[in-house]
């Protein structure tokens, strides 16, 4: 931490091998530049220059030194180019996490939206489970997270969105499949397939069949929905899981008519924490969407 201020005047005098050329470059006093060098070169304990009147001349572990100090500057310059970038209103750059269950349609079509007033802006696409992306989004590799449940946390601003409709799924040939509507009540002696302990959906799956009043028999326990519906295809089980991209063929898919079966979608960020104006522009679309973000 003491050497990082002068190593861009180590550098700026090696290049020119004169101090007051240097100086002139780099626009600060000789003496300021001079100071800044001794001062260097007692932190060091080693002679970096040999003074030679007005020009210098590196020594061995002035070059071996020099080495080093190039290539971090050229990093810190990178690093500088890529946040200025990152953050520009035109052309920067969106880190953006969703759920997997919005990926097929949903966040498609927001980026589509999107995209059309904001050509440019760059998008960091994380697809997985809420708690995960809630780490990812405290660790600050996330911006924005659309996620389920709404998160209620200290730490975090979160902003419910829109509510999807779940249904239970069941086998083409399942007892019920010629129904529209259920109770979950009548699914109580069958065995369910869903996500892992963690997931959201998983929650709300136990709090549902809670409130029906039975605790689900679990035959497989998975991190997709759409394996979820082949397996219930395949005879495995019966599943809550919001509706489907695409109708998928072997099995039915039932509203529930109590308890109400649903789940909330909002939007969450890490509270305190400046936006960028790309960053600022996807929340404020994020936000005009509530009650429009999934279709009926």
């Amino acid at each position: 931490m003491l050497l990082a201020p002068r190593l861009a005047h180590f550098a700026g005098v090696a290049r020119t091998e004169h101090v007051t050329r240097a100086a002139q470059e780099m626009q600060v006093p000789q003496s300021t530049l001079s100071r800044s060098l001794v001062r260097l070169e007692e932190d060091l304990g080693v002679d970096l220059f040999a003074r030679h009147g007005r020009t210098v001349s590196l020594t061995p572990a002035g070059r071996t030194f020099l080495a080093s100090v190039e290539r971090a500057l050229a990093e810190v310059g990178r690093a500088a180019e890529e946040v200025r970038a990152d953050a520009d209103p035109a052309t920067g750059k969106v880190a953006f996490g969703f759920l997997h269950t919005m990926g097929a349609e949903t966040v498609p079509g927001l980026l589509h939206a999107f995209r059309a007033d904001h050509p440019r802006i760059r998008f960091s696409l994380v697809q997985n489970y809420g708690e995960a992306m809630l780490e990812r989004l405290r660790a600050g590799e996330l911006d924005l997270c659309l996620t389920s449940p709404v998160p209620d946390a200290p730490d975090l601003v979160a902003r419910r969105l829109d509510e999807q409709k779940l249904r239970l799924v069941v086998p083409a040939d399942h007892r019920l499949a010629g129904r529209r509507r259920i109770r979950l009540a009548e699914a109580a002696d069958d065995t369910f397939v869903t996500l892992e302990p963690g997931y959201g959906l998983r929650r709300i799956t136990d709090d549902l069949c809670a409130q029906a009043g039975f605790r689900p028999r679990i035959a497989f326990e998975g991190e997709e929905a759409e394996t979820l519906r082949g397996l219930v295809a395949a005879g495995l089980g019966v599943a809550l899981l919001p509706p489907p991209a695409v109708p998928r063929p072997g099995v039915v898919e039932l509203s529930v008519t109590a308890p109400k079966a649903a789940r909330e979608i909002g939007v969450a960020w890490l509270a305190g924490r400046p936006d960028t104006p790309p960053v600022a522009a996807f929340k404020k679309f994020l936000l005009s969407k509530r009650g429009t973000l999934l279709p009926d």
